[in-house]
């Protein structure tokens, strides 16, 4: 069954994104069309060997199409969102402004696939430090309940943007040949430097990125309860996320047990190869769609055996944006 599909915000890192995916995964794809807006409109993109012309993003965008994979910022979303479910379309959406909705299914296909089935015409994707988080958490939840969540982030420039990706490489260049630091969009200097992740601070003293992996975590497991902190850090790497998660379980868990489960999880691959110190980099799990898992080990802080850290990375456009949305619209197909 081939299906008509619309990519919105295709000229953007994940617009990109979805149509090298959608590609990847031979996508049943009948008709397409990439939208975006107004001053990316007339652009050619290839896809799949076929030339296509970028369409401005209208209110009549979206006649005919069955699936609607949205990448353009919250606004674009709360504005045409409902617009291409009155037309007939499932939305897939990428932003942040149906995530925490009653009646909108927030889903990481490796833990919550079936909610899928119970959406209203539109399907949140999570945030990307969430889903690169839940993959590897999940599993071992699944044996054993996860009872707190203790994850520090460490965010790469691209996860802001194609703009942070050109801001650090200016950086570089300016450090590298004695020029002034040029700070245009992040709040500090990226090069040779970390900071706070770089969004609003909320009552509560966590940023919206913290917040988030707490509220949508708790979600996606169906456990609104789950004590989860979080402390999201941006810093000077191109493109993929790494996470360092501290577990609580409910019973005691160990080491051999927890490799035992994810050699076998779907999405993880675990690198953890202690003799020559090799554990999960960003520059192994940049353009790959599994999350690399290592530095497995006890929590040595305890007495009980319930805590166990991990060291996570994964590629946040891809697995944390885009391959997640592709496989979600793989779920509506059947």
């Amino acid at each position: 069954m081939s299906v008509n599909v619309a990519v919105v915000g295709v000229t953007g890192a994940v617009g990109e994104c979805f149509l090298e995916v959608l590609s990847e995964r031979k996508f049943p794809i009948g008709g397409l069309k990439l939208l975006a807006s107004a001053r990316s409109a007339g652009k050619r993109v290839k896809f799949a060997g076929v030339e296509h012309v970028v369409e401005e993003l209208t209110a009549s965008s979206f006649a005919g199409v069955d699936i609607a994979l949205l990448s353009a910022g919250g606004s674009v979303s709360r504005e045409f969102g409902p617009i291409a479910v009155s037309a007939g379309a499932v939305v897939v959406d990428n932003s942040s402004a149906f995530r925490m909705a009653d009646g909108v299914p927030l889903v990481v296909p490796e833990v919550n696939a079936g909610a899928v089935k119970h959406h209203r015409g539109i399907i949140a994707n999570p945030n990307c430090s969430t889903i690169i988080m839940n993959v590897p958490v999940w599993p071992l939840h699944c044996v054993n309940p996860v009872r707190r969540i203790i994850v520090s982030t460490y965010q790469a420039v691209s996860g802001a943007g194609a703009w942070g990706l050109e801001e650090l490489e200016r950086q570089i260049k300016q450090h590298a040949t004695g020029q002034p630091i040029e700070r245009v969009k992040f709040p500090h200097p990226i090069v040779n430097n970390l900071f706070s992740h770089n969004s609003a601070i909320a009552e509560n003293g966590y940023n919206e990125e913290e917040n988030k992996m707490r509220l949508e975590t708790r979600k996606i497991f169906g456990v609104p309860e789950m004590a989860i902190t979080a402390t999201c850090v941006r810093v000077p790497v191109p493109r993929a996320h790494c996470e360092s998660i501290n577990l609580e379980f409910e019973r005691a868990m160990t080491v051999s047990e927890v490799r035992q489960i994810l050699s076998g999880a779907p999405g993880v691959k675990i690198v953890d190869d202690v003799a020559n110190s090799h554990f999960p980099m960003p520059i192994e799990a940049s353009h790959q769609d599994e999350i690399l898992v290592g530095r497995i080990r006890q929590d040595m802080s305890r007495t009980d055996g319930r805590g166990i850290e991990l060291f996570v990375s994964g590629d946040q456009i891809r697995k944390g944006a885009a391959t997640n949305a592709v496989q979600i619209a793989e779920l509506l197909v059947g």
